[in-house]
């Protein structure tokens, strides 16, 4: 028996040792793991202690007291107030041509002729058909007479001879024949009235052929030459197109969806064309229209400006664009609406941190930027906050809003007064 107990005795022995030499290792390992987590948190500490030791400069502008003018910006384009398109109801050639571009010309003018040679022989030709049937007319009166006599006598004759001359039959054949003639009579008036009617339309034809001007104006357009020949079969074509008066004018902008509801009749505008960039025009709006338009998606709704356009340098078609003044506002309390969208770096930077949970703490991260500046709405009445320095660092002051330019926006309520010193943005962040 002790021969074999002795090697069952050095096999324990032998893992014994391999138990002990096991635990050394893991001991080690856990030990190079807390040294890690001890340097992790070393350089967390530092960092924020980096971090606590940064200081932030920020851009201010104050306050002020001032008026606050509020535009709604449109472009469009310039038209005559009355514009006209002068066309021609016959075909023909074009006999001659009395108006040129830009000449003024005045009611009834003669701005072009057409030839009527076709037309002067269908008013001939009128003409006699007319007077053949005057000439109907004649010969029916006179059948007619002819049988009324005839009628006559018949009854005389038959009053006389008591009713036995002439026969019941040649007295209905006269009766007869009387009645067919006040029926030629008629129609043959008809067909005067008819031949005559023939005849006025085609001197109200030939009349046409002479195209003057409806208006007193100016010739715009011309879209007719010399012999070119002019076919009115389906529509009248255009052959000049005059503008009645220049010295007043009309700018048509389009006013988006957003704006319309700010833009009223009676407003005044000021407006600049690109052939005159050193100079500014004013205008009134006369006419905001309901009706609508839907470009690449854009509704906007046509208004209209009457324009005065005395020493006649502006001209129709121009684009222009209009800046209308919706609102003035007098000695209001204004800031900058840039402070309106200005949000501290610190806090957006405590929303962060606060997300990254312990795991996140620990770990190393990269620098963060400025955060973005909050986009806020400027209608009036709304609630807003302004930011303000107290001992370097932002304070944030309520305020209620009223009416903005983009730049500007006026303060209705809030501890905010001209001369308030207001952050706008981040200038630096120094370590």
């Amino acid at each position: 028996m002790s021969p074999k107990s002795q090697p069952e005795s050095d096999i324990a022995k032998t893992l014994d040792l391999d138990r002990a030499a096991s635990r050394g290792r893991r001991l080690k390992r856990w030990l190079i793991i807390i040294l890690l987590v001890a340097v992790v948190v070393v350089v967390v500490v530092m960092r924020r202690g980096a971090g606590n030791s940064a200081t932030t400069s920020f851009e201010t502008q104050e306050a002020q007291k001032g008026n606050l003018v509020v535009l709604v910006t449109a472009t469009g384009t310039l038209q005559p107030t009355n514009k006209v398109d002068v066309g021609s109801e016959i075909s023909g050639i074009v006999k001659s041509v009395e108006a040129d571009y830009n000449g003024k010309v005045k009611i009834g003018q003669v701005l072009a002729r057409i030839d009527t040679s076709k037309l002067d022989a269908q008013a001939t030709q009128s003409k006699a058909a007319l007077e053949s049937a005057k000439a109907k007319v004649l010969q029916v009166k006179a059948t007619l007479s002819e049988t009324s006599s005839k009628l006559a006598q018949y009854q005389r004759v038959r009053e006389l001879s008591k009713g036995k001359v002439p026969s019941q039959s040649e007295f209905d054949a006269a009766q007869a024949a009387f009645e067919r003639a006040k029926a030629d009579e008629a129609s043959a008036a008809a067909a005067v009235a008819q031949a005559q009617a023939t005849l006025e339309a085609i001197q109200t034809d030939i009349a046409k052929a002479v195209i003057r001007s409806p208006i007193n104006g100016i010739v715009l357009t011309r879209s007719v030459e010399l012999g070119q020949t002019v076919a009115a079969a389906f529509q009248a074509p255009v052959l000049f197109t005059l503008a009645e008066d220049l010295a007043q004018m009309e700018l048509r902008v389009d006013v988006d969806e957003a704006d319309v509801g700010q833009v009223k009749e009676g407003q005044d505008a000021t407006f600049d064309v690109d052939a005159y960039a050193d100079r500014t025009f004013n205008a009134r709006i006369t006419q905001t229209r309901y009706g609508s338009k839907t470009v690449d998606g854009v509704v906007t709704y046509e208004t209209v400006l009457k324009v005065d356009n005395s020493d006649l340098c502006l001209r129709p078609g121009m684009t222009a664009t209009a800046d209308i003044t919706v609102k003035k506002v007098e000695g209001a309390v204004l800031v900058p609406s840039a402070a309106l969208r200005f949000t501290p770096p610190v806090l957006a930077d405590t929303t962060k941190k606060s997300s990254r949970g312990l795991l996140g703490a620990m770990l190393p991260r990269p620098p963060m930027g400025q955060s973005k500046p909050q986009e806020n709405g400027t209608g009036n009445g709304k609630q807003q906050k302004v930011w303000t320095l107290k001992d370097g660092q932002p304070v944030a002051v309520p305020v209620t809003i009223g009416a903005t330019n983009g730049i500007m926006t006026e303060v209705l309520t809030g501890d905010v007064q001209p001369g308030t010193v207001l952050v706008i943005d981040v200038a630096a962040v120094r370590r």
